[in-house]
Formats: structure tokens, sequence, C-alpha cells
């Protein structure tokens, strides 16, 4: 049986079920999919991170030091001996102008921006992510993710090529461009979540969203020694290759995406007749598709007095504030308590993000493999609560560590970041388990309340370590960390749940019902069981992929 040509086959009693053996992988459209998505975020976060690294060859930081007053006071009361003078400290001897040396690799920078502009610059990109997390599911559920994802990418694109232009014109035209990059960012995840909501079989689930989302993190890997290379040895003045480049390659990547994707698998030219019905027959249950030019109707009230659904957002939030700590600030606590600047060597700079990106991989196959066995709700709560008690625990323990355990900092810095890639196979793609119809959505509301930790953390942070940067203020800063990582882990341990909720399905078996009654036919669902949905007849949703 039948419905319009706007509505997925429910139930036909000719139609054959697909045994999950017989559906290629390698060559599949699902997998090509998270191969286009993987390069997608690989280009998003080298967009949104280029201006990080290119700001040091920028700017003229050796002009703005000793523009600042205090530096200057400091020069004043300084013999003419202040460049070779060295302090005791239970590390040994160390230089006092070990920051100079690393300033003075980028004199040719021509920008004068303090620190405090500089730190509004880098900071614009939230203002605009921000206003888009939750539109940009909207949009992907109203007009299609693929859409959405693709214009977006290319609007971030046109700002990167920009970018050049604007910071040499003024830092308000710059934060202008940032603010706009930040708003297509915003609406990229949401898209790319409602597209998975449509593509990927719960059994699945894990490795494909892994896989495509770990390009964010491989994307921050490269960008950071690319750039270095670009700073010195780029084209059209250095830095401004770094925009050029980054932006080139975005551009090609938008096209490729739109030529070869598509919202979901009905719509795709390529794909086998046996993908196309496996993953019909797996969300049978959860199809979505809405009508040129009908309302969207979005269950608000029921997602916002859901449980499962806090459960997401709160653990989105302690996943960031964790991240924005470990991330963000504990390179600042290498140079201030450890007395090692770890941004000026590239492999120490980049190995946390190499284990964080293996991780996510290996505990996306690993949480699909984990749901033969066990239920989903407890795998996601598994992985989530594994990829916060971790780096919480070693985060404590950082706390703890001197200059004179160098070694055995950055080692527990690599563990604490690379643990942190289970929750990629825990909260992460928990919308899809509970709402893939409004993944993207749900997505957008999870992770603007996260980012919003964007702001907050860095203050948090300075305020507690601005008077003395000693390893007791540091310590405050890891427990309270740690606190959030270890609260948010129980809450989603007792509220947390993979089961599809009932405001998130679709009503096929009402709308079946009411077609044939129409028709003056008699309703024989309730006798014939062959003629009844795959979903009715089994319990749960994996169950799709064995009837």
């Amino acid at each position: 049986m039948t419905k319009s040509k706007d509505v997925f086959v429910v139930g036909t009693a000719d139609e054959i079920t697909i045994d999950p053996k017989d559906v290629p992988w390698w060559t599949s459209s699902r997998l090509g999919l998270a191969v286009l998505g993987f390069f997608g975020f690989v280009n998003l976060y080298a967009l949104r991170f280029n201006l990080s690294v290119a700001i040091v060859c920028m700017v003229n930081g050796t002009a703005v030091r000793l523009n600042s007053k205090e530096d200057t006071s400091s020069v004043n009361n300084t013999s003419s001996g202040s460049a070779d003078q060295h302090f005791e400290s239970s590390c040994g001897l160390i230089a006092a102008d070990t920051n100079a040396t690393i300033v003075r690799e980028f004199q040719d920078g021509d920008i004068l921006w303090d620190k405090t502009t500089q730190g509004l610059i880098l900071g614009s990109f939230f203002w605009g992510y921000l206003a888009t997390q939750i539109p940009g599911g909207w949009f992907a559920i109203k007009f299609g993710g693929r859409r959405v994802l693709g214009l977006c990418m290319a609007l971030c694109s046109l700002c990167t090529f920009l970018t050049p232009i604007a910071a040499q014109t003024s830092y308000i035209f710059l934060m202008v461009i940032r603010i706009i990059l930040g708003i297509g960012s915003g609406t990229v995840f949401p898209a790319m979540h409602t597209m998975w909501g449509k593509w990927a079989p719960p059994l699945e689930r894990s490795k494909l969203t892994a896989f495509t989302y770990a390009g964010a993190r491989a994307g921050i890997v490269m960008i950071f020694p690319i750039a270095s290379l670009l700073c010195k040895y780029g084209f059209a003045g250095g830095w401004p290759s770094i925009f050029y480049i980054s932006g080139i390659l975005s551009s090609v990547w938008v096209v490729l995406w739109m030529l070869l994707t598509s919202d979901t698998p009905e719509e795709h030219s390529r794909i086998s007749p046996v993908e196309k019905l496996y993953i019909r027959q797996c969300l049978q249950k959860t199809a979505h598709k809405e009508e040129p030019g009908k309302k969207l109707n979005v269950p608000w009230k029921n997602i916002f007095t859901s449980m499962p659904v806090y459960a997401i957002i709160v653990s989105n939030i302690a996943s960031d504030w964790g991240g924005y700590t470990l991330l963000t600030n504990i390179p600042t606590y290498m140079n201030e308590v450890l007395k090692l600047d770890i941004t000026s060597n590239g492999l120490y700079s980049a190995l946390p993000y190499i284990g964080f990106w293996g991780i996510i991989n290996i505990s996306g196959v690993l949480a699909d493999l984990a749901q033969k066995c066990l239920s989903a709700t407890f795998t996601r709560k598994l992985f989530d609560i594994s990829g916060k008690l971790i780096p919480g625990l070693l985060l404590i323990g950082l706390g703890y560590l001197d200059c004179t355990m160098k070694v055995l900092a950055i080692a527990l810095l690599i563990l604490g970041v690379s643990a942190s890639g289970f929750q990629y196979s825990g909260f992460l793609i928990n919308h899809m388990d509970i709402a893939p119809a409004y993944a993207g959505i749900l997505f957008g509301i999870s992770n603007s309340a996260g980012a919003i930790t964007g702001f907050i953390s860095p203050a948090v942070v300075g305020l507690i370590t601005e008077k003395g940067q000693s390893q007791s203020e540091w310590q405050i800063v890891f427990y309270i960390a740690a606190a959030i990582y270890l609260s948010s882990a129980l809450f989603y341990l007792i509220f947390g749940s993979a089961e599809l909720q009932e405001w998130a399905m679709e009503e096929k078996c009402l709308e079946v019902k009411i077609n044939m009654l129409e028709k003056g036919g008699e309703d024989k669902s309730e006798k014939d069981p062959e003629l009844q949905p795959p979903y009715q007849q089994c319990q749960h949703r994996e169950q799709c992929l064995l009837i």
C-alpha cells in the first residue's frame, strides 16, 4: 500500500525486506556522504581557526608590547642588561624574556592591535555562531540540509577571501566579517545532523557521524602547521595567502558537495536500490518529509519538557566548558606554571588533536558494535560518561604537576583531550536517537547553550588566575572543570535516553487508515500482519535491520 508521492512507502505487501549483509558499505552512498562531510568539516574548522594562527604574524607583537604601559614601565625600570636577565626556579635558569624570542620570529607583521582588540576580533566569531544554531536546524528541516550547508559554507568561503582586505582596512570591518563567518558556521552542524537523521541507519549512526565530525579536529591539526609555513613562505605578503588558499579549497568543496549529495536517499541519483530500501526500512518510523510551502510543525512544547533533551543540553554545556578549558587554557597553564610554551612546538600542539581524532573514530566503531549486545541507551551513557569522567580526573591531576614534571603533564593533556572524544558517540549523536526528524533543531538548541561557555570559561579562568598565575590558582580552575564534567555525567546517567520519543514519531498508521477509509476500502492492517508497517512488528527500531 502506498501513500502520496510526498510520503515514504510504508508496509507494502510486496516490498522485500533487506538483509544488512547484502547492503554494500565501501561503495555505498551513505559512506560517500560521510567522506564528503568529513572534508567539509576539515574546511569549516580551517576557516574558523586560520585567524588564530595568522594573527601572530599579522600583528607587530614587539611594537604592541612596547606600546603597552606595563611593558614601558618595565623597560624603564630595567637595566641595559635585562635582555640577558634570568631567574631561579625549581626547573633551573629560565630567561626572563622567553616569549620575546617567539615574538621576534614574526616582526614582519605591520598591524598594530593591542591584546584587547585581538580578543575582540577572535571572540566576534561567537556572536554570529550563537545566532544561527537553532535557526540553522529549522532551515535545514524546512529547505533541506544539503542546500543550507552548501550555501553557508559558500558564505564562509567568501568571508575568508575578504579577511585580508578587512584586516588591512579596519579591525571593525574584520569583526563584521568574522561575525558573518560565525553566522554561516553556526548552521553547519545542525544541517549535517538533519541530513544524518535521514541517512544513517541506527546501528551505523555512531561510526558515520563520528567519522564526519572528526573532520573538525583534523582541520585544526592541518591548519596549525600549514598556516605557520604560509606566514613565512606564502605569497601576497605571507599571511594573506593563508586565507586565499583555505578559501579556494573550501570553494572547491562546496561545488563537489552540491553536485554529489542529496537531502535524502530517495532523492539521490546514484544510490543503489538495495541501499535505498535498506535505509528506508530502518528509518521507517522516523521518516519526515515536508511538502513545499507547508508550515513546519515543530513540537516545541514537547522538546522543552523532555528530560532526555535536557540531558543532552547539560552534557553539551559540560563538554564545551571542558573543551575550552583543555584546548584554550591549558597552553597558558603550561606557560605560567610549567614554564613550558607549548604553542612554540607544533608537535605538542597537534598531538592532543590527533589523539582526539583517533578516539572519535574508534569510539564510533565500538559504539555501533556495542549496540549489538547492549541497548542504545546504555551505549550512549557508557561512552558519554567515559568522555567526561576520564578527562575530569586527569584535569585534577594536572593541577598537582609543576615544571619538574613536564613530560607527565603533556601526557595527561594528550590523554585528557583524546578521552573527551568518547563523547562523540554519546550525547553528540543522541539527538538522532530520540528525534531523528528534528535532530538539526535539537542540535542547535544544545549547541547554543554549549557555545555560551566560549565567553564564560575564558572569563572565569582569567578572574581566577589574574593575580599570581600560581599553581594553586590553576588547581581551582581544574576543580571547577572537573566538577562540571562529573556533575553533567551524573545528570546524563539519570535522565539520558536513546529511545525514540513519542512526540518525534510520524503517525503513518493513522494516515494509512484514513486514506483507506477515504477510498471506501476496509482497514485490513489489523487483520493482515503482512500489511502492517514494519515498525509495528518490532518493539525496538534496531530490529528494522532484522525484519
